[in-house]
């Protein structure tokens, strides 16, 4: 389980043959093989580290639901270690299990934030509210404004420079995670 504040942005080092690796520092301060890491909210398997780089396997499964395939040498991707049971719970209850991949529509400046406009598939409809949580590329963000097809986000100056979004823009595919509480009460209301 993850949170959705993003711990450190890597680079990615390499991707080919359903293996991804990043350069990173942070999150392998106590990496172990075998542990759970998010990549741009996509939860995986560290298979190997050492001092400045980790890797991870790729399913064919993960490369059809993410945006992970689409990654390139040099590309800045959003790093979180899973919830420790001591850690504060300060973004929202994240899976690592991503929903579909959105499109930003378009980005603008309003005050000190961004606001970024941003398409999702149909079958995410119902878990996007205004003023609900959403996952952006594994960043816990709050839905500013809801429509048939897309919604907004107001991205604060700390986020924007501490995640990948700094590098998004128009065009680009994100990951998206719905609120998995949201998706519990959906399937108990369908009994």
């Amino acid at each position: 389980m993850f949170t959705g504040i993003i711990e450190e942005v890597g680079t990615v080092a390499k991707l080919g043959d359903f293996k991804l690796t990043i350069s990173a520092s942070k999150v392998l301060e106590d990496q172990k093989m075998g542990d759970s890491i998010a990549v741009n909210g996509t939860c995986l398997t560290v298979v190997d580290h050492d001092r400045s780089t980790f890797s991870v396997d790729l399913s064919p499964e993960t490369l059809s639901r993410t945006s992970l395939g689409s990654l390139a040498q040099g590309h800045k991707v959003n790093l979180e270690r899973p919830l420790a049971v001591s850690d504060r719970l300060g973004g929202h209850i994240v899976q690592g299990h991503v929903d579909a991949t959105g499109r930003i529509t378009s980005s603008r400046t309003e005050g000190n934030s961004q606001i970024l406009r941003i398409r999702y598939p149909n079958r995410l409809r119902v878990y996007i509210v205004e003023k609900g949580f959403i996952t952006v590329d594994g960043i816990s963000l709050t839905v500013v404004q809801k429509g048939t097809s897309s919604f907004t986000l107001s991205v604060i100056p700390y986020t924007l420079e501490n995640t990948n979004l700094q590098d998004k823009g128009p065009g680009d595919r994100v990951n998206l995670e719905a609120d998995i509480v949201a998706k519990y009460v959906e399937s108990m209301l369908a009994r």
